[in-house]
């Protein structure tokens, strides 16, 4: 990221009105903090029913924050849900620290780590969507333009004030973004047309996706212990035991409350789930947040309309030690450890067991007078090997469902 210079000093400040557990919620955003390269040396919450509309939290409480973070030195306090433009301005005044919240911490890290140019696009239509209602009484906020988190944004030199001039960026972002999307579209048209399988790796950020498809496929994808260490889609294929091959795609990682801009801006990219023949459902075995990250989880997928697409769990990271979820028995589940490389061969046949039958491996005896059918499994299928008889071909093959019927007639031992 940046040079490599001392942290930055950050203090987590939370109102906790009894909607969410704000405890883990809290720990998350630790977690999210050093993923930016800060540093949390404090954290102050305070119970109220309600935000206060001006300042978030009471004036009382803001004293002590303000005194905290004058005797800690501390650069930068995020604060766990979102912040209207006058509540940053009337916070900074009275602590004299930046002020960014939970959405701004997320869009900074996304800005830092997208790779493609779709990626990056992403990201500034999230953040240019997240600035347009704080315009307003956001001079100092917007006017800073050191480094640090919650500065960044891809390919920008200044921070926009201009409201039409955001709104103009963002109708160009949405049209750019329009039209990768039906590329990808027109892409997986492609691939359903030459009868290509396809697996969505999905879950929540930090389990282990990367780690896996790097592992199965050699992919070379960027593996960190950080929150959304990975943000761009990879595909690579493999192929299954049964001779079939699959492409695997990796997306980006969930959280709970994830910004809706950031949602809407990456649906294009989710959207490999919505399409794909088999959900691999990655989950981090040995994080007692499990329950609540497949919650997550699933409510997206239930957003993107992936409800009747075939769904496998793979519980990873079982190098640490027994599950802390215990998942029905009648689900489609394995145990692996992708950093270690193990209980790879039961979740192969997991993906075999649950990717719909498209080619079936047959070995069949083609009368010489019907070697055109050959051509015909070669053009939809596979063939693996073929020896000559004395009454035909012996072809041992991946056959097209559209072919197996009348291939039937021809099987043989």
């Amino acid at each position: 990221m940046d040079q490599e210079t001392k942290k930055t000093k950050v203090i987590l400040a939370a109102v906790d009105t009894g909607e969410y557990d704000i405890e883990s919620s809290l720990a998350e955003l630790e977690e999210l903090a050093k993923t930016a390269d800060g540093e949390v040396v404090g954290v102050i919450t305070q119970k109220k029913p309600a935000f206060d509309p001006g300042f978030c939290m009471g004036a009382g409480r803001l004293e002590e924050l303000a005194d905290i973070c004058k005797e800690l030195e501390t650069e930068l306090i995020v604060f766990d849900h979102e912040l209207s433009a006058t509540q940053i301005r009337n916070i900074e005044d009275i602590t004299d620290v930046r002020v960014i919240d939970r959405t701004m911490l997320i869009l900074d890290i996304f800005a830092a780590r997208a790779r493609t140019s779709e990626g990056k696009l992403q990201v500034e239509l999230a953040l240019q969507k997240y600035r347009l209602p704080r315009l307003t009484g956001m001079g100092v906020e917007m006017s800073r333009l050191g480094g640090g988190i919650g500065t960044r944004g891809p390919g920008e030199t200044k921070l926009e004030t201009d409201r039409r001039h955001i709104k103009r960026r963002i109708t160009a972002l949405e049209e750019e973004l329009r039209n990768l999307g039906e590329r990808r579209k027109r892409m997986r048209a492609r691939r359903k047309k030459d009868s290509v399988l396809t697996a969505a790796i999905v879950g929540y950020t930090n389990v282990g996706k990367s780690t896996l498809l790097n592992a199965l496929t050699e992919a070379g994808v960027l593996a960190e212990n950080k929150l959304f260490a990975t943000l761009d889609t990879t595909s690579r294929s493999i192929e299954l035991p049964d001779g079939r091959s699959v492409m695997l795609i990796d997306t980006v990682g969930l959280i709970r409350r994830l910004p809706h801009s950031l949602v809407e801006a990456f649906k294009s990219t989710l959207e490999e789930a919505a399409e794909a023949d088999l959900i691999i459902e990655i989950i981090d075995s040995s994080s007692p947040e499990a329950a609540e990250q497949i919650k997550v989880t699933h409510d997206l997928l239930a957003e993107l309309g992936c409800e009747e697409t075939p769904h496998i769990y793979v519980l990873n990271k079982c190098d640490k030690g027994e599950p802390l979820i215990k998942l029905p028995s009648d689900v489609p589940q394995v145990r692996i450890s992708a950093i270690n490389r193990t209980g790879f061969d039961e979740l192969l046949s997991l993906v075999v067991a649950n990717l719909p039958e498209t080619l079936r491996k047959m070995k069949l005896l083609i009368p010489y007078s019907q070697t055109g059918l050959t051509g015909k499994i070669r053009e939809n299928g596979r063939v693996i090997n073929e020896e000559y008889a004395e009454n035909g071909v012996i072809t041992e093959a991946l056959v097209d469902i559209r072919l197996q019927k009348l291939c039937e007639q021809y099987l043989t031992e």
